[in-house]
């Protein structure tokens, strides 16, 4: 029965690959096949008992929603993480200003580790800019 085949491919086209759906595509198939069997014993030709089958099948929305409820959702977290970057960096870069004035007022040092925690928020608006 490769036109049943061929409608359930079709049917799970653009659900991504996991060991569930291939599951569920194998119970849908049986199911089908197993229709048509009974259809045929009732005596439909074989064309006539997979089209009815097919039709009474109808869509799988239902399944469609469950198997991608199951996916990770994936965000585009780029904005949020460089938000972060940029808050967390300027903290950073407050404590130490706030650390080499409070301990050593006349040595001015904090202008080094500024430039190692710059590049953290750089690096993230550098992949923003590539997302969009």
């Amino acid at each position: 029965m490769k036109e049943l085949r061929n409608h359930v491919d079709k049917l799970f086209a653009d659900i991504p690959e996991s060991e569930e759906k291939e599951a569920i595509k194998e119970e849908v198939l049986e199911n089908l096949e197993e229709k048509v069997f009974d259809l045929m014993e009732q005596g439909k030709a074989e064309e006539d008992a997979v089209n009815k089958a097919i039709v009474d099948f109808g869509d799988i929305d239902d399944l469609k929603a469950e198997l991608n409820m199951n996916q990770p959702v994936k965000k585009n977290m780029k904005k949020i993480n460089l938000g972060f970057s940029i808050w967390g960096s300027a903290l950073t870069i407050a404590l130490v200003v706030f650390i080499n004035f409070y301990y050593t007022p006349n040595t001015i040092w904090f202008v080094y580790p500024t430039f190692a925690v710059l590049w953290w928020p750089l690096a993230m608006y550098f992949s923003w800019l590539r997302s969009k």
